[in-house]
């Protein structure tokens, strides 16, 4: 995304609500056309890459820092407070551990992709995922509020993050 001829990145996020089999839930309050087929439980959200993130990428270009590459830590939570570019951390983080996602290229050289499932070891109402540095404390790169995806002890949910980074201007 371009604003005012600057190269912004652009971050999606990609929500699948998962049993404790690994199999898709479908959405339980709408059905898919005329045939009556229910729908996977799949949200895409527009993630909101942070102030501290840019600043450690615009530092990790002009020093070629280590740790740039280990963007890899997913968390999510129950937060229900917009994102916001100053955000550091998440809303209201579930306190379970953070996954480390599989990092790789996107569809084109220029996006950046982690994939990670989390199982949940209790009840949420998750509405927020976040993108980290490090196991704990660490880097906020992405924070992105999404619609509610309530699970259940042993339910899971796969969260792809991609960030699209464009040149020119």
């Amino acid at each position: 995304m371009k604003l005012g001829g600057i190269a912004r990145p652009q971050a999606t996020l990609l929500v699948r609500h998962l049993d404790a089999n690994g199999k898709e839930i479908k959405n339980k309050r709408g059905f898919l056309g005329w045939l009556g087929i229910k729908r996977p439980d799949v949200r895409i959200a527009h993630g909101c890459v942070t102030d501290a993130y840019v600043a450690l990428l615009v530092d990790d270009l002009q020093a070629a820092q280590a740790g740039h590459s280990t963007f890899s830590y997913h968390d999510s939570g129950t937060g229900t407070v917009a994102e916001a570019a100053t955000d550091t951390a998440l809303g209201t983080p579930s306190a379970e551990a953070r996954d480390t996602g599989t990092q790789a290229e996107g569809a084109t050289a220029n996006i950046y992709k982690s994939v990670a499932t989390h199982t949940y070891g209790g009840s949420f109402a998750i509405t927020e995922h976040g993108l980290f540095n490090a196991a704990t404390a660490g880097t906020l790169m992405d924070r992105t509020k999404f619609a509610a995806v309530n699970v259940a002890n042993g339910e899971k949910i796969e969260f792809t993050y991609q960030l699209t980074c464009s040149s020119g201007g």
